[in-house]
């Protein structure tokens, strides 16, 4: 997958936002202030972070050697993927949708990880 289809993708999401962290060299998309996916080199390959359950988490590690967690960020909820490795299109844009949905939930109880609003 390459990232300007997947930001495309990212940006179509209700509420999307995008913005970069220079800390972390890294491409965030938001949904209304809540992070759902993040764009970044990982050891020199595209790579994205995504939220999700923790039982997903776990089982998208065990099945898939191009999914381990992420390093800025919870490792029990958040994974990152290699964007040039085994994992399909289809498979990606469904991680993503699982992630803003998350986002989304997360907004609507209240909480928002905006650094902005802090």
């Amino acid at each position: 997958m390459n990232i300007s289809d997947l930001l495309t993708y990212c940006m179509s999401k209700p509420g999307a936002e995008q913005s970069y962290k220079n800390e972390w060299d890294a491409t965030q998309v938001k949904s209304e202030g809540v992070l759902f996916a993040m764009v970044h080199e990982v050891k020199g390959r595209p790579a994205l972070s995504l939220k999700t359950s923790p039982a997903l988490a776990d089982l998208l590690r065990e099945e898939h050697s191009d999914v381990f967690p992420s390093e800025h960020l919870n490792k029990s909820h958040w994974s990152t993927l290699w964007l040039d490795g085994s994992l399909k299109d289809s498979q990606i844009y469904y991680l993503v949708e699982a992630s803003w949905q998350q986002a989304d939930a997360t907004r609507a109880a209240g909480v928002s990880h905006d650094e902005d609003a802090r």
